[in-house]
């Protein structure tokens, strides 16, 4: 059996425009931690769907085709469906913690990612303690959550690379979705390569992530499948961001205005950005930032992402903190927020 037969699949079952699809994926992500799985959403329309599905309730979430979250007597259903945690509180997708362990009783295994682009980021987490959202400390540590350990995002000209991953923002940016590997074979054969050399290479290097079949799943800060943050560009496309500081480097990236849409995770609560001639209003006005990591290294889509969010104010960024002790991180306000995202997607698209 390959490799890629032997991959387990891990299937989002969600009806349209569920609420809760992009949590469950977040957190799905995060309970993976890099080890190697094929993860797909799957838009269920009706009740005849679900059944041949086995979608119990929107989202549903299966290992190679089980319902490990099932309760006894459970049914077809596109209905909205609730779990309910280890502490009691409902939610609308399983936990990670429940995630996690349901991936490890379905035999997936602890598989080491390559790369270190968050190594080195993270401070410790009592540094949430002290008041510190402008230091030049948090400023160096956040851009290097983000920015491939201090590399930065920006791919080098040599061997198609450049060319590559600029084209591949360009489409995410055009169309709100990938490129097909056929559609950059012109950009990399200026290089004497196939597409999927460079992209075999820029996805070692962590300059994008590509599912099991070898199609790009990220882009920083382009994602492919939807996450908790919207980005609507001006005179563009509407895509998915990686996090929250990915979403803020879209408009500084494009030079274009653009409308982020996000939610806190703790309260649920709407956090946009609009960005107008080039200045950005956040709404409410005391939202911040969560720049975070999980230990062990590993690419940015799997160790830091999904602790990269929006908060509508420190009180609820300090409460998510202070219930992921495993994500060493910290606060940052607006302005430096905006800083490291224009530090480290502003170059991406020059020559």
């Amino acid at each position: 059996m390959s490799q890629e037969e032997s991959r387990m699949r891990i299937t989002v079952l969600t009806v349209p425009e569920c609420p809760n699809a992009p949590l469950a994926v977040e957190r799905v992500t995060a309970a993976l931690a890099g080890r190697a799985a094929a993860v797909e959403l799957v838009e269920v329309l009706d009740q005849a769907q679900a059944t041949e599905l086995g979608m119990t309730g929107s989202p549903t979430v299966l290992l190679d085709g089980v319902d490990p979250f099932a309760p006894a007597g459970a049914v077809p259903s596109i209905s909205c469906r609730l779990y309910r945690e280890a502490d009691g509180a409902v939610s609308g997708a399983p936990s990670v913690a429940a995630l996690r362990a349901a991936l490890d009783g379905a035999g997936l295994p602890e598989t080491a990612v390559p790369g270190d682009c968050c190594e080195a980021a993270a401070l410790d987490a009592n540094a949430l303690e002290a008041d510190a959202l402008d230091t030049d400390a948090l400023d160096a540590n956040a851009l290097d959550t983000v920015g491939r350990g201090g590399q930065g995002r920006r791919a080098p000209a040599e061997r198609g690379l450049r060319a590559v991953q600029q084209a591949v923002l360009r489409h995410f940016a055009a169309t709100g979705a990938a490129p097909e590997p056929d559609v950059l074979e012109p950009v990399a054969a200026t290089a004497g390569r196939s597409a999927v050399e460079v992209l075999d290479e820029l996805a070692r290097e962590d300059f994008l992530t590509l599912d099991a079949d070898g199609r790009i799943a990220a882009a920083y800060p382009f994602s492919a499948a939807p996450t908790r943050h919207r980005v609507r560009i001006a005179g563009g496309a509407e895509v998915w961001s990686m996090c929250a500081i990915d979403a803020l480097g879209i408009p500084a990236m494009l030079g274009r205005d653009a409308v982020i849409s996000s939610t806190d995770p703790v309260t649920g609560e709407p956090v946009t950005v609009t960005t107008d001639g080039g200045t950005p209003v956040w709404e409410p006005a005391g939202a911040v930032v969560f720049v975070g990591q999980r230990p062990g290294g590993g690419p940015a889509a799997a160790v830091c992402c999904d602790a990269l969010n929006f908060f509508t104010g420190e009180t609820t960024a300090r409460a998510w903190a202070d219930e992921h002790p495993e994500v060493p991180g910290h606060i940052v306000g607006q302005a430096r927020a905006e800083e490291i995202a224009t530090r480290t997607f502003g170059p991406l698209l020059a020559p």
